[in-house]
C-alpha cells in the first residue's frame, strides 16, 4: 500500500490569462485554485442561484465588482484576504497583479449531468 497517492485534478483550463485547476467536485463540494495574470478579467458579471462562493487570496491583488438590483459594491482584496459572494450577487474580477486564489463553493457550479449554475442577465 502506498502512503501517498497521486491524484489528478477533475478539470484544468488554461488560456492567455493563466490557469484554473478544479481540485475536486465532491467532498468539499468544489474547490478551485485559480492563477490569473495581471490585467485579465474573470467572471464577467455572472451569478449563481444555488452556490455561495468564498475566496481566499494566496498571492496577488484583485478588484471585485459586485451588484444586486440597484446596489453596487467595488472592493480590492489582496494576499491573505478572504471574502464571500452570496447567491444572486453578480460579480466580476479584475486582476491588478498576477494572482493565485482558492475558490470554495457550497455546491458544485457544474453538476454531474453537465448543467451549470452560472447565469447572466
Amino acid at each position: 500500500m502506498k502512503l501517498l497517492k497521486d491524484l489528478t485534478p477533475d478539470f484544468m483550463y488554461s488560456d492567455d490569462r493563466g490557469l484554473l485547476v478544479q481540485l475536486c467536485r465532491e467532498g468539499y463540494s468544489q474547490v478551485n485554485a485559480v492563477f490569473t495574470k495581471k490585467g485579465a478579467v474573470r467572471g464577467n458579471f455572472h451569478y449563481h442561484k444555488h452556490t455561495k462562493e468564498a475566496f481566499f487570496i494566496l498571492s496577488g491583488k484583485v478588484r471585485v465588482t459586485a451588484s444586486r438590483g440597484d446596489e453596487t459594491e467595488i472592493r480590492s482584496f489582496e494576499t491573505g484576504d478572504m471574502f464571500l459572494v452570496e447567491e444572486y450577487v453578480r460579480h466580476s474580477f479584475e486582476y491588478l497583479e498576477d494572482t493565485c486564489l482558492v475558490g470554495l463553493y457550497t455546491v458544485p457550479v457544474e453538476s454531474a449531468n453537465g448543467e451549470k449554475d452560472i447565469h447572466t442577465l
